[in-house]
């Protein structure tokens, strides 16, 4: 069986074609129109809350005995179908959705650490989540130790009795660096950790971490997932179906309450839909802009896993179904040579988040990095050169040219 197939029975019946694959059950998983008055696409479940036949029902429900639906923010019927399709694509025992990317971080975090132990984050970290790691946890007695996880040897010398969570981006945000997944995992469940993957770059469609060891793979789903940048969303899958129960129940009940609307939810499914073949354009798009940076003079170094020459190719190539819509590079002339090619752009636009129909242009250091200081950005990785490109569906001669003249530009002196 393909990592991407799942056996026929597991899906329902009016959804089994020849094979269960990976776009199939992005479709249809979980969900019966017969079940639903023949409605093709799931209602929407707008309900802050409700009613119960009895009282020893909601008794039932609140104890844990009774799966019932009694409040949206602990789980509504919307919410629960999209939770159930992203386990099923990441392949995990369950999953919970959030209002965001780092209300799912926030909430699993908080589920699985307490005053005294340890978390291992790699060296690059998307900027909110540093902040929540350095401002955040460390505030409150958990000690918060950055390793260099491109060689699963230091983390290996980096854990303690006291390590429980081993976390990292794989492709990091926003220099591309990667983890191997399985060989940080193998050493992880070793020393008693968990190991947590933030999988947004990749989604599920490109890669399944908790099928190469991972215990939790978390996405912000504002991006590919969705893939409209018409919301934010976020959302944990879970090996473990027990922790995915304690983190709904505690992560997101009561220590952030940050629950997702019924109409996002809604709104990623549909996202879902089209996510293979959005995938694939970006991919496609994407190596040709690489190459076409790579190429030109301006460009000093480049950072996409698809190059040949960057280094980690082959762990990009074994662990990666392909190589991604996201591409950093650095400038020759540094800080300047960055902000004339971010100025130049007339098609790519000038904006923070990623993996949207429009091709997004942006710059780290005084974006979604400025939490690091000068210094940290120095020693994690990202430079005050540093530009990052999230390739869009648009046609690609289009994206090209404009990236082309840009570079151009940027060249001047």
């Amino acid at each position: 069986m393909k990592p991407n197939d799942l056996p026929l029975d597991s899906i329902p019946a009016q959804a089994q074609p020849k094979a269960a694959g990976f776009s199939t059950r992005a479709i249809h998983w979980g969900y019966n129109p017969a079940d639903h008055q023949g409605a093709l696409v799931p209602p929407i479940y707008t309900s802050a809350t409700f009613a119960f036949p009895t009282v020893e029902y909601g008794m039932a429900c609140f104890t844990g005995e009774e799966q019932g639906y009694f409040y949206t923010r602990i789980g509504n019927p919307t919410l629960a179908l999209l939770e159930s399709r992203l386990a099923s694509l990441e392949q995990g025992a369950g999953a919970v959705v959030f209002g965001s990317g780092m209300g799912a971080i926030t909430a699993t975090l908080w589920s699985m650490l307490e005053p005294g132990d340890e978390v291992l984050v790699d060296m690059t970290l998307y900027g909110c989540t540093f902040a929540f790691m350095t401002h955040g946890l460390a505030r409150f007695g958990v000690l918060v130790k950055h390793v260099d996880m491109t060689d699963p040897q230091r983390v290996a010398q980096a854990m303690s009795p006291k390590t429980k969570v081993v976390y990292f981006e794989s492709p990091a945000n926003p220099n591309m660096r990667l983890v191997d997944i399985e060989a940080v995992a193998t050493i992880a469940h070793a020393g008693g950790a968990r190991v947590v993957v933030d999988n947004t770059y990749c989604t599920p469609y490109l890669q399944q971490p908790l099928l190469l060891g991972a215990d939790v793979s978390v996405h912000s789903m504002t991006k590919y997932l969705s893939g409209h940048g018409d919301l934010t969303a976020g959302a944990a899958v879970f090996a473990d179906a027990e922790l995915a129960t304690r983190v709904r129940l505690y992560g997101l009940k009561d220590m952030t309450g940050a629950v997702m609307s019924a109409q996002d939810a809604h709104l990623v499914m549909r996202g879902l839909k089209t996510l293979a073949l959005r995938m694939d354009r970006h991919c496609q798009n994407a190596v040709q802009v690489a190459e076409l940076v790579a190429r030109h003079a301006a460009a000093a170094v480049v950072h996409f896993p698809g190059l040949p020459s960057f280094p980690q190719h082959a762990l990009a190539t074994r662990q990666m179904r392909q190589y991604g819509g996201m591409i950093a590079f650095e400038l020759h002339g540094g800080l300047q040579a960055g902000m004339r090619f971010m100025n130049a752009l007339q098609l790519v636009t000038r904006a923070v988040s990623l993996g949207d129909a429009e091709s997004l242009a942006q710059h780290p250091a005084s974006m979604t990095h400025s939490t690091y200081t000068p210094e940290e950005r120095a020693a994690y990785g990202i430079s005050d050169g540093l530009v990052r490109l999230s390739i869009g569906l648009e046609d690609i001669a289009d994206i090209l040219e404009d990236v082309r003249q840009a570079l151009d530009i940027a060249r001047t002196v």
